[in-house]
């Protein structure tokens, strides 16, 4: 019996953590080393394995946070769940040197390619941002000008990753453009009270539909069911529109 190879993408490899940093009090970025890394699109996500001294092992995927340039590591961002088996220990334990079971890149359905030439609408909700940071980042650094327009809801400023990042990236990189959505607290003399993503927000800060934007959605199940309805309702394309939800622990 003649069987099919593996794709190296799908074999488990052991990453080294060259770098950890606290992206909000509880969102860590991870900077691992791949030996062999194939390269990723962003939008992208790698399985994670951990396994206990008694053979216990747990597994969970991860949105790929980094674009990538042909070097270099692979960025993860770990929200933490208080309950969860692997996201605390990625960001309370986790440190420099230590060694993790990774598999990927996986998915080619929710990625963006910076050879696609229409206007993009990223609408975020807390870590859904990852994914949609490596889309905004692999622009960057193809130094795209496909306009780009993220929505991105958070609790509060405290719990928004990559903010320093983001305005830096509205000023430097042309085309960008960001609205944060506070949903608990907004900033001191922020122009708007706390409030949930709603359909005047997308159509406000989003991109018409006649311009046929590509449109990715990524967060909690009821924040994406919520926010491609919008999008539907206004007039785009469900075709247009990728979505990607987040669970596990």
């Amino acid at each position: 019996m003649v069987r099919a190879a593996v794709p190296r993408r799908l074999n488990w490899r052991v990453a080294t953590v060259s770098d950890a940093r606290w992206e909000t009090g509880s969102a860590r970025t991870l900077a691992l080393d791949i030996p062999d890394w194939p390269g990723h699109l962003p939008g992208q996500h790698i399985d994670i394995k951990l396994t206990a001294e008694d053979g216990y092992s747990a597994q969970r995927s991860y949105s790929i946070a980094s674009a990538w340039n042909g070097s270099g590591p692979v960025e993860l961002t770990v929200q933490r769940l208080d309950d969860g088996e692997v996201s605390p220990y990625l960001t309370d334990v986790v440190s420099e040197g230590d060694q993790i079971e990774v598999r990927g890149p996986v998915g080619g359905w929710f990625i963006w390619r910076d050879t696609q030439t229409a206007p993009v609408l990223l609408v975020a909700g807390g870590s859904g941002v990852v994914p949609l940071m490596a889309m905004i980042r692999a622009r960057g650094l193809a130094r795209g000008r496909q306009p780009f327009r993220l929505i991105y809801s958070v609790r509060t400023p405290e719990d928004a990753c990559y903010a320093d990042e983001l305005h830096r990236r509205v000023r430097e990189d042309a085309g960008l453009d960001v609205r944060f959505v506070y949903t608990r607290k907004a900033p001191e003399g922020w122009p708007a009270p706390p409030k949930r993503i709603d359909v005047a927000t997308v159509n406000t800060y989003g991109w018409p539909p006649d311009l046929e934007p590509d449109c990715f959605v990524c967060g909690p199940d009821g924040f994406v069911e919520t926010a491609a309805n919008m999008l539907v309702a206004l007039g785009h394309d469900p075709k247009k529109i990728r979505t990607e939800r987040f669970g596990g622990a």
